[in-house]
């Protein structure tokens, strides 16, 4: 039974001082340089981490512990970065839309995994990225792409699916 001693655990933010924020972030940094590496192919991802950082630091007071982890929290900015990063390096007159697939007519029938992984959605591609290649769970996914569980679940099964199609032998 809890006493009147008893308080609630405190979660504690990102810290104010530059050197606390610093010590803060250090555990996170290889998985966001994976995610930017990974997202904006093309673009310097250390550019990519340098500004994901300076938005959370100018944005730490909006970190709220009960909606995700630090790590989800940073990897949702980096995302967001390398978005930025990859549409300034996109040459005029290619389409936007979010979630359509993109167009490689140049692979041919034995695709590796990367060229795979290229034809998914950019919606599939975060899901694959955040959850296989910087190892997040699917609630830290589910926070980073804005969406429930259920929608990462179901996103990386499409996603598998279509890798599947794409990887298959034909002899």
């Amino acid at each position: 039974m809890p006493t009147m001693t008893d308080e609630p655990a405190v979660v504690v933010g990102p810290p104010a001082d530059g050197a606390g924020f610093v010590e803060w972030v250090r555990p996170h940094l290889p998985a966001m340089a994976r995610l930017a590496g990974r997202l904006a192919v093309g673009a310097d991802r250390d550019d990519i981490v340098q500004d994901a950082l300076a938005r959370a630091w100018a944005k730490r007071s909006q970190y709220d512990a009960s909606r995700g982890t630090p790590s989800a929290w940073l990897l949702a900015i980096t995302a967001d970065q390398a978005r930025k990063a990859a549409r300034r390096l996109r040459p005029a007159g290619e389409f936007d839309e979010h979630d359509r697939p993109v167009s490689r007519p140049d692979l041919d029938a034995r695709m590796d995994v990367d060229h795979a992984l290229t034809s998914l959605s950019a919606r599939q591609r975060l899901a694959v990225d955040c959850y296989y290649f910087a190892d997040l769970s699917i609630a830290d996914t589910a926070a980073v792409m804005g969406c429930s569980e259920g929608t990462v679940k179901s996103t990386l099964s499409d996603a598998r699916a279509r890798l599947r199609t794409l990887l298959e032998v034909s002899e």
